[in-house]
């Protein structure tokens, strides 16, 4: 019998559903994140002329320029936009962008991926396929970004393979975050949130000069709340918690031609994030379950044991710009950042003592250092050029707590083999990696550009994985030429060294793009590029002890990417309409294979080059100010994305016996066919200083396969989920007071972030935050 957490019909929302959400707006569309001019000056008189978009300035290009003249797909999100909508963590950005997919347990679990491609959760011995920065720091860890974003200036998404002017290689985008700086004008902040379920978030900034020519600016947050999901065994609730952060500024600026910005940050989180719910399982899973004493159910959390992660991180960054004789620009980022990750997890989804504690705790430190020169704007020929150099030192300690009951779980009979049996296995990898790169624009007439970029990248990675000799459990059973417990043991948790392991590897990404302006408004462009993400090890001895250590190593991973797309401003600025297809191969996809060494019961999930992904699809992006007040945005995507070759993929747990399945021609796990992102606000008109607003959105992706084996048993289906706040703005004494009224997931949709794997062929998911419904007051003054 296989069972699979059924979907009430409520809860679905149809294909042609999607499709009338997408033509209803496509007659009012731009770039996400826009706001009217209205916003950023409430005190214009009726008489003015009809409302218009602003220009939003981008660093795409590593210069500032206006985003409808970057021929490149970008969408912007302003840190407004963020707060309007309620955004404030990395999971719930893909109710925002298109052609985005967010799998989160928790910091450690979790994947950023742009067009399907960086769907593999965890891997501390692997970089992301989509790039991560923040300030202009690439983040190593895609967790380094699981904490509140706080203070965000601006926020881009850059899709397709970036390498020819950012640090890191990547196959499949950048999500560029910058937070505001410090002013010269003082700037003071003060927000309260509450709401369902125990939820409070208090955050704040104050910014001002010291001096004439030293500026500073400080902020910070507060996060709690007690969880919304029950934990049957002993009525806990799970996946709450509580976040902080810090965010400290000082920028020294003594003439127009030199500024110095540093920020210290530290952010902290103790929670109970990576809780989970029975998804689906084979037929071994109910009858191991059985064998126990245990009675799971399909939907619900039932753990005997902790279930809790500590999250710790600091990060100091610095960049210098000066402006050089002649126009040029020279630009410096130094940057440091360390981030600890310590769990405590019952892994075996039973209130009985099998897996009693399981985790992957993880020290990681990063050092990086960029320089750029940008030449003059306005020549013929303008251009960025630049070096990079990154280190990252990364240990893991991956500890197992066995109980009594574990070998009739996971062996399915008492060879007193791992019964009451420790274990833990150390890991450690160092990267070196530096590049040389540049990218130029020739500017062949008035309208039409060319450009070109290429880099090139070298890298070492050093690692070594030990397993120690298991602790504690009794003398396992021995019937010669029966069965050998001692044989299980070691082939299980016995001691095991890899030695030193060692990988480099130089690596060309280069770029081209041809765009013309049909007009003032209208830009046209095409692009072809080449980007690569480094290769890695996997940090679990897994499949060495059988297959070699060699086993353990990962090939990068190559990307060749087309894309045609057009950039419009119709109206007179009123409305913003970009809209490309493009079309991804990748070659070597790093992927989870299956592997079963010759003899042995039990098999191992290793990570490998697994073969061959095409991705190609549409997107479109919109934006629009209809009337005084009202700005719509709508973004969508149809991503089609495909195994072209994967031949040894894992095997779904509905068909028992069989170790290796071939994927070849199936959807790629984790990237709905179907996004699509509506939200807006209107704005009353201000009247005795109170200005009354509302505003809505709207987010909804199609199905997805959940796990790497396309599971029947894990796919995650589609769902909408609605938000809708409505406030006032008010001036009071010196400053303006905006308090507000908001529900989340306002229909209270089922859906789930992620699913993942276990043992016995067990499926479980994270399931998403239900409805929630709270109140804000901020202060500006």
């Amino acid at each position: 019998m296989l069972l699979r957490y059924p979907a009430t019909t409520a809860h679905r929302l149809k294909p042609l559903g999607f499709s009338l959400w997408l033509a209803l707006p496509a007659v009012l569309c731009s770039t996400v994140g826009v706001a009217a001019d209205q916003r950023e000056n409430p005190t214009a008189n009726a008489d003015d002329a009809a409302p218009r978009l602003e220009q939003v300035t981008v660093t795409a290009r590593r210069r500032e320029e206006q985003s409808q003249d970057v021929p490149t797909p970008i969408t912007t999100l302003s840190g407004a936009n963020l707060e309007s909508q309620r955004i404030y963590k990395i999971q719930d950005l893909q109710q925002a962008l298109p052609s985005v997919n967010v799998a989160y347990v928790h910091a450690r679990v979790s994947s950023f991926a742009v067009r399907g491609i960086g769907n593999n959760l965890a891997s501390d011995g692997l970089e992301g396929s989509a790039g991560i920065y923040l300030d202009n720091v690439y983040l190593g860890r895609p967790g380094m970004a699981a904490f509140d974003m706080l203070d965000v200036e601006q926020l881009e998404l850059l899709r397709g393979p970036q390498g020819t002017l950012f640090g890191k290689n990547t196959t499949a985008g950048v999500l560029n975050i910058t937070t505001r700086g410090p002013t010269f004008t003082p700037e003071r902040s003060l927000e309260v949130s509450g709401g369902q379920d125990g939820y409070f978030q208090g955050k704040g900034t104050v910014s001002g000069p010291l001096t004439d020519t030293l500026a500073a600016r400080l902020s910070f947050y507060r996060t709690r709340d007690d969880g919304y999901l029950n934990n049957r065994h002993d009525d806990r609730t799970l996946l709450g918690g509580e976040r902080e952060g810090l965010r400290g500024q000082l920028l020294f600026k003594p003439n127009d031609d030199f500024s110095l910005r540093w920020i210290n940050e530290y952010n902290t989180e103790n929670s109970s994030s990576g809780s989970s719910v029975i998804y689906g399982a084979g037929p071994l899973f109910w009858r191991r379950a059985a064998l126990v004493g245990a009675n799971p159910q399909v939907g619900e959390s039932n753990i005997d044991g902790r279930q809790n992660v500590s999250v710790h991180q600091n990060a100091s960054s610095v960049e210098a710009n000066w402006n050089l004789a002649g126009g040029y620009t020279l630009t410096s980022i130094s940057a440091y950042r360390s981030w600890h990750f310590n769990p405590a997890n019952d892994a075996d989804q039973l209130d009985v003592p099998v897996i009693n504690d399981f985790g992957y705790e993880v020290h990681d430190r990063q050092f990086s250092q960029e320089v750029r020169l940008a030449s003059p704007k306005g020549e013929f020929f303008d251009y960025v050029v630049g070096a990079y150099a990154f280190k990252q030192d990364l240990g893991n300690r991956i500890f197992t707590h066995l109980g009594p009951l574990a070998d009739l779980n996971l062996i399915g009979a008492n060879l007193n083999a791992l019964n009451n049996v420790n274990s833990k296995v150390n890991g450690k990898i160092d990267t070196e990696s530096y590049a040389l790169f540049a990218q130029g624009t020739w500017h062949l007439n008035e309208r039409l550009d060319f450009s070109a970029g290429i880099r090139g990248t070298y890298e070492e990675k050093d690692a070594n994985v030990q397993r120690f000799a298991p602790e504690g459990g009794g003398a396992p059973v021995v019937i010669p030429g029966v069965v050998n417990g001692n044989a299980v043991r070691a082939s299980q948790v016995g001691a095991y060294d890899t030695g030193d392991l060692h990988m480099h590897n130089a690596a060309p990404s280069f770029l081209t793009s041809l765009s013309y302006h049909f007009s003032d408004d209208v830009l046209g462009y095409t692009s072809l590029s080449h980007g690569e993400k480094s290769g890695g090890v996997n940090l679990a001895v897994g499949s060495a002890p059988s297959a070699g250590a060699e086993s353990l190593l990962v090939g990068p991973e190559r990307a060749n990417d087309a894309e045609l797309g057009i950039k419009s401003q119709l109206f007179d600025h009123r409305l913003q309409l970009n809209a490309n297809v493009f079309w991804t191969g990748v070659n070597g996809y790093q992927a989870t294979t299956y592997y079963q060494p010759p003899g042995s019961l039990t098999g191992y999930q290793l990570l490998t080059n697994a073969g061959t992904v095409r991705s190609r699809g549409v997107e479109f992006e919109a934006t629009t100010v209809p009337v005084r007040g009202l700005t719509l945005n709508v973004n969508g995507s149809f991503n089609d994305v495909t195994y072209l070759s994967f031949k040894d993929a894992p095997c779904p747990s509905e068909n028992p016996g069989q170790t290796n399945c071939d994927l070849s021609g199936q959807r790629v796990a984790g990237a709905s066919r179907w996004i699509g992102n509506v939200n807006g606000e209107y704005k009353w008109p201000r009247i005795d200083g109170i200005e009354p607003y509302v505003t809505g959105s709207y987010a909804y992706r199609s199905d997805s396969e959940g796990t790497l084996d396309n599971s029947d048993l894990a796919k995650i289906d589609g769902y909408g989920l609605a938000n809708f706040s409505l406030g006032a703005r008010v001036d009071y004494g010196d400053g303006l007071l905006d308090a507000s009224l908001w529900v989340k997931n306002a229909f209270d949709r089922e859906y789930y972030l992620a699913v993942g794997s276990g043992s016995n062929g067990l499926y479980t998911a994270s399931p998403g935050q239900p409805r929630t419904a709270g109140v804000t007051l901020r202060y500006d003054f």
